[in-house]
């Protein structure tokens, strides 16, 4: 290794020569490794993504904070000490940026267009929808925000599907249908094929799947009741699938249904306190939960419980026994997972 390799860390620009022998299309596509040699580090034109990320960064002292917020604001890449955490504690999907996070950055847009226009609008456009022009105004803004990140897989289905929402909103056609999310995912692949391959597309497609699931069959009941249940079916339902990807299980995954709640709370007002330049704040909690020692352990699944669950979640879409089918295997699942606990 090089002295200009010596020097390369996360978000560097490099260039460097690479092995394709061994390469084809569809890894080309999937994502790859290969064997590289006379690798660079070239000098990068400062741009606005970087001052933004740097205004982040210097409002922390810990490195692992730094990489933290990073990601739960730009989608940067995490190190490897950092990512165990989060998957020791089934958090990976709050770190990165998905739907979730679109979802509340929505929730603060509105609200903060809502107190500028509501005066201009009694005003001088009383006759306009109120609601429809500062959801424009927020969906220009959030794809400002889409054009600086790239191309973040889960944050362009979450933007599309949003948009489409709101298109059929405007329609009077119903939103919440399994039909509209799987025209979303083939939108998105025709236009970025290679997403295709991406595993956080695919389990934020997951994700949306079930809360759609979920939605069909419980809304009906309390609204106090189901704040706490909906995390923690939602995290019943994904982790079959989790556990057959990563192969990774830790009894602090037990928490993750809190730490989705909690991070409802936690998320606007991390953005409010780095707005202000008081991002450190949270820092000394965050710090000990960072260090917190790792103790997890491998988990396998079969590939045919695995195919059989796909097949009960799309029947669970039309028949009622198939859901309740599909209840049972997460819920074995789940004693499956504490069996391992238990050993």
């Amino acid at each position: 290794m090089n002295k200009n390799e010596q020097n390369i860390t996360i978000g560097d620009v490099v260039s460097t020569y690479f092995l394709t022998n061994q390469i084809d299309f569809i890894s080309y596509n999937k994502g790859f490794y290969a064997k590289s040699f006379d690798t660079v580090k070239q000098q990068k034109q400062q741009n606005i993504f970087d001052d933004i990320k740097l205004y982040i960064q210097n409002q922390h002292k810990n490195d692992m904070t730094k990489e933290l917020y990073s990601a739960i604001f730009l989608s940067t890449a995490i190190s490897k000490s950092v990512r165990e955490v989060c998957v020791d504690f089934g958090v990976s999907h709050l770190v990165a940026i998905s739907g979730f996070h679109l979802g509340v950055l929505t929730f603060v847009l509105y609200w903060f267009f809502y107190m500028f226009y509501n005066f201009f609008h009694k005003k001088y456009f009383p006759y306009r929808n109120i609601k429809f022009d500062i959801l424009i105004v927020v969906f220009i803004s959030l794809f400002a925000y889409l054009y600086l990140l790239g191309t973040v897989a889960s944050l362009i289905r979450a933007y599309i599907m949003s948009l489409f929402a709101l298109i059929l909103h405007r329609s009077n056609i119903k939103i919440f249908s399994f039909y509209t999310l799987f025209i979303i995912v083939g939108i998105i692949i025709s236009i970025f094929p290679s997403l295709i391959f991406s595993l956080s597309l695919w389990l934020s497609v997951f994700g949306v799947f079930y809360i759609f699931l979920f939605i069909k069959y419980f809304s009906r009941l309390n609204k106090y009741f189901l704040f706490l249940f909906f995390n923690i079916w939602i995290y019943l339902s994904l982790s079959p699938i989790i556990f057959y990807i990563f192969e990774i299980a830790s009894i602090h995954q037990l928490y993750s249904p809190l730490f989705s709640i909690a991070f409802s709370l936690f998320y606007p007002l991390a953005i409010f306190l780095h707005i202000i330049n008081q991002g450190n704040l949270l820092d000394d909690i965050l710090i000990v939960w960072l260090k917190t020692d790792i103790k997890s352990f491998d988990i396998v699944l079969s590939q045919y419980f695995i195919m059989l669950y796909f097949i009960v979640s799309l029947l669970s879409i039309r028949y009622l026994y198939a859901f309740w089918l599909l209840n049972i295997m997460m819920v074995g699942t789940f004693i499956y997972f504490l069996g391992y606990l238990i050993q």
